[in-house]
């Protein structure tokens, strides 16, 4: 019994460093092609090696991480393809949240999106990138949940080591201001309540972030020599 409690909490632990180190990738701590070292991990958050090694693997999985014999794990460089693949299985995925919330939405949940949008303006304005990619995946996050469909929402945040602007916005020609300007439209389509308008704004969004992203996301390897 003492052995199974041990396992339980070794897992929940590993879960938790996990979900520290998704925060960290996809907030830009981590950029891509960075090493994670299992010990200074393991330092950092005052744990032993086992359930960083656990959780280094749950991302492998999740095809975030590589890890390699003798060179411990890195952070994986998705290609080109595989990013703008993800992009239209979201902008997909984001048609559906509309379709499904915007009848649900409220004054409240209005406001709290035009919060996010003006967040975004401001931290353009600043020139600070990371906090406008922050504020960008909390607009889509609440967005989606509009939907109020857990199913939908879990398939939404298993694209998340591709398809969130954290990724994107740490690639070369990256441009926090041109992200922050991609939100009004959608904004404009929310404050109609009708659900077509915000689905069309939607796609435009990530077709214009789409072509965006084909230009500037290197591909691995490119630029060597």
């Amino acid at each position: 019994m003492a052995a199974q409690r041990e396992q339980v909490s070794r897992s929940v632990l590993a879960d938790q460093v996990r979900d520290r180190l998704l925060q960290d990738i996809v907030g830009g701590v981590y950029p891509p092609d960075s090493r994670i070292i299992e010990t200074q991990l393991a330092r950092e958050l005052g744990t032993s090696q086992a359930p960083v090694r656990e959780a280094l693997r749950a991302l492998e999985a999740l095809g975030l991480v590589e890890i390699s014999p003798f060179r411990g794990a890195r952070v994986r460089r998705p290609g080109r393809a595989e990013l703008l693949e993800a992009y239209v299985v979201r902008a997909e995925l984001e048609a559906l949240g509309a379709r499904l919330g915007v009848p649900r939405m409220s004054d409240a949940d209005l406001a709290d999106l035009e919060a996010l949008g003006e967040a975004m303006r401001r931290a353009a304005s600043a020139g600070d990138g990371r906090e406008v990619a922050v504020a960008d995946a909390a607009f889509h996050a609440r967005l989606l949940h509009l939907a109020g469909n857990a199913t939908l929402e879990r398939v939404w945040r298993s694209l998340e080591p591709f398809s969130r602007t954290y990724m994107t916005l740490v690639a070369p020609g990256a441009d926090a201001h041109r992200t922050a300007e991609l939100h009004p439209r959608i904004l404009a389509a929310l404050r109609t309540r009708s659900p077509e308008p915000v689905v069309a704004a939607l796609r435009l969004h990530f077709a214009e972030a789409g072509a965006h992203l084909a230009e500037s996301w290197p591909e691995p390897g490119a630029g060597a020599g």
